[in-house]
């Protein structure tokens, strides 16, 4: 039997040896590309690369040109649980499977975004300059909302949301959470209407997905409708926010600051301007990362991948593929 190839495609910030060792040690070939992540730059494939039949991606863009390069691909691991970065389209017509990471780091995340929105409301910035300056509590300027009388909104309300509410329920007066794909309240959330909670919302937390009707959906409209002096977090993705319309909220005053894990285009240029707004916490992507996490981010897709080999299909999948014939022996 012919050892099945596995294209890494791009090595991102996680170090691809551990998964390649893995899917190697079970009877794979693996092969490290150095794919972009903009469709617009130039792609090159190491030689032989057409004959990967799966794909691990990290921020790789992966498109129907790039699909028609690799003709066996027949399954895709995402080293994330977004996968906005493939054609979905492209990859359904082709019977390709997508696998994303669901929940890799769901703690991660969830305790990320709750250092943000607190480090936002007690105005931390602020008191880490004074401290720094040589100054004391008389220096002190800012006067924090009290949280317990504050009202948390999450837009979005898969595991990650949901991890948030529970840890966060206990220090606010009310958590709401807006997903039209969930039903029934979950940890006594109350699911409102899209309305009600981008405008009762204190602080307003991002846990969406990125597709191409929530690619800009937090704009000028959505700030506009935000309760005064409101606040902004977002963990999920950068492009779901207009950086313009964010901007102007924040000079206009319609929101008091923003705390961002993501921006619209990373890594972001060193001059980009909302690195050094005092209004806004920026932290470099690192939501998902901890030691309990990475063992997860670097051999999950590779199991996943694994997984497919041996039985032609996935048992859970973002995109359903077509079942194929088994390419490695099962597991002893």
């Amino acid at each position: 039997m012919t050892r099945p190839l596995v294209l890494f495609t791009d090595e991102t910030d996680l170090d691809p040896a551990p998964g390649r060792a893995l899917l190697e040690r079970a009877g794979c070939d693996t092969m490290l590309a150095d794919l972009p992540s903009t469709a617009a730059a130039e792609r090159a494939l190491p030689a032989g690369a057409e004959r990967a039949v799966a794909l691990v991606v990290g921020y790789a863009r992966i498109d129907a040109e790039l699909l028609d390069r690799l003709p066996n691909v027949g399954f895709i691991a995402t080293m994330s649980a977004g996968f906005d970065m493939i054609d979905r389209t492209a990859a359904e017509a082709r019977g390709i499977w997508i696998v994303n990471l669901t929940d890799a780091a769901t703690e991660e995340v969830a305790a990320h975004a709750l250092t943000l929105m607190l480090a936002l409301e007690r105005d931390l910035r602020g008191s880490l300059a004074v401290t720094a300056a040589g100054g004391w509590t008389d220096d002190v300027t800012a006067v924090p909302r009290r949280l317990s009388g504050l009202t948390l909104g999450l837009f979005g309300f898969g595991r990650i949301a949901q991890r948030l509410a529970q840890v966060a329920a206990p220090s606010f007066a009310r958590v709401i959470a807006h997903d039209p794909f969930v039903t029934a309240p979950v940890h006594g959330v109350e699911l409102v209407d899209r309305d009600t909670l981008i405008g009762a919302a204190d602080v307003l937390s991002l846990h969406l997905p990125l597709t191409a009707d929530t690619h800009g959906a937090i704009g000028a409209q959505t700030f506009a409708a935000m309760r005064p002096g409101s606040s902004l977090v977002n963990v999920s993705r950068g492009e779901l926010v207009d950086p313009a319309a964010l901007a102007a909220a924040l000079d206009s005053g319609a929101i008091r600051g923003a705390a961002v894990d993501v921006l619209h285009g990373e890594p972001p240029a060193a001059d980009h301007p909302l690195r050094r707004d005092p209004r806004v916490l920026v932290t470099p992507h690192v939501a998902f990362l901890s030691d309990g996490s990475l063992e997860h981010y670097t051999l999950d897709p590779a199991r996943n991948v694994l997984s497919w080999l041996r039985t032609g299909a996935a048992a859970r999948a973002a995109v359903t593929g077509r079942e194929t014939t088994p390419l490695l022996p099962a597991a002893h």
